[in-house]
């Protein structure tokens, strides 16, 4: 079978639907360079983005649970590999590209700094007079210009549908904050659209298994959550009696995210046929989310949502960590502000023209969880 660029092409043209992207007609790169004669363009940003020092930080970033405390929590690397693989079963579900899911879904976390969400929120407090901290705006920032692998041009010279998909990713992101070259009125990609989608399945799922695992959430106190009690109801009716606790827990956690899963290929079936989108023109001029759960699973979800975050991410434990990982990172930040020659020398020579606190937030940014624990006690203890 040829396995030349052309050859794949032609296959997208072949198999994908009308409103699916493909790869020959991408809107480039902004740093011209020749066709691969043996991959796509989405292959290329792939193979890209994986060989990428930020992609490999995301083994020791925190997911919800940091490092210490146990080697099974998920990471920001497994929850990506995790996002990437239910997305590409989706995308096929629906005849999306799913080269393109894959690139979205590896690169969607690249700018998170370490410790998880306490991190960005504290970045976005430390930087609130000076241009603000967010995770998609930094990802960007990573993959147009932090990362170098190449003499010729700075940052990893994505093609325009995976940066627009980074700085699009959320079903709610401010089209004001956009940048002009991303055309903010168009609405993301269906490609972007559904690893945003999977994005929140992944994450409610996986946090319910590693909550339960940890002992921060017990099995009674889930019984609460309908949408979980539905899938634990279907994990005991269809498993032997003698089956343990820990099966049952696997076995719901698959019955549930198979039944978002689902719920989400056929809403957003019904989605396309309602609204008669035929093709990425009109996914693009479409004012509203296409790819969704329906309205009924969407309460459920946010039910469920809701519930993990008061039992789960406010949990004392889990605050207790955090509470000192802000204390890490504040720490740093104070101590770079005021020692800019401290700086490692690329970091300090970019504060010359983005500005000492977009300098020092980009190197902390980068950190991974333990590299910030070992500057801190090396620098502030």
């Amino acid at each position: 079978m040829d396995q030349t660029r052309e050859a794949f092409e032609a296959r997208e043209g072949a198999l994908l639907a009308p409103y699916a992207m493909r790869s020959a007609q991408t809107r480039g790169r902004d740093h011209a360079s020749e066709r691969d004669p043996n991959r796509t363009e989405f292959h290329r940003d792939r193979d890209r983005i994986i060989h990428s020092r930020a992609f490999r930080r995301l083994q020791y970033k925190t997911q919800v649970f940091t490092n210490q405390e146990g080697d099974h929590f998920r990471t920001r690397l497994t929850h990506t590999i995790e996002v990437s693989q239910l997305a590409r079963t989706a995308a096929r579900r629906l005849r999306l590209n799913e080269d393109l899911v894959e690139c979205v879904a590896m690169v969607h976390d690249l700018g998170h700094p370490p410790f998880g969400h306490r991190g960005e929120d504290l970045l976005s407090e430390l930087m609130a007079e000076n241009g603000g901290f967010e995770h998609n705006r930094q990802a960007l920032r990573i993959v147009e210009e932090l990362e170098s692998r190449y003499p010729e041009f700075p940052g990893l010279n994505l093609t325009y549908e995976v940066r627009e998909s980074i700085i699009k990713h959320s079903a709610h992101y401010d089209r004001e904050k956009i940048p002009q070259r991303f055309r903010p009125a168009e609405a993301p990609l269906l490609e972007a659209q559904i690893v945003d989608e999977i994005d929140s399945v992944v994450y409610d799922c996986h946090d319910i298994d590693d909550g339960v695992r940890g002992g921060y959430i017990l099995l009674e106190q889930l019984a609460d959550v309908p949408l979980w009690q539905g899938a634990w109801q279907d994990a005991v009716a269809s498993s032997p009696t003698s089956a343990s606790p820990k099966l049952l827990v696997d076995r719901a956690l698959r019955i549930l995210m198979d039944s978002l899963l689902g719920n989400l290929v056929d809403h957003t079936l019904l989605q396309m046929r309602t609204h008669a989108v035929d093709d990425t023109a009109q996914v693009r001029a479409h004012a509203s989310q296409l790819v969704s759960v329906s309205p009924s699973m969407k309460q459920a979800k946010e039910q469920l949502e809701a519930w993990l975050f008061a039992n789960l991410y406010r949990d004392f434990r889990v605050n207790r960590v955090f509470h000192k990982a802000r204390k890490v990172l504040a720490s740093l930040f104070s101590f770079y502000i005021t020692h800019p020659d401290s700086l490692p020398p690329e970091h300090a020579s970019r504060a010359e023209g983005a500005g000492l606190h977009r300098a020092v937030a980009d190197y902390i940014a980068g950190m991974t969880d333990r590299f910030a624990n070992d500057e801190y006690a090396r620098l502030c203890i």
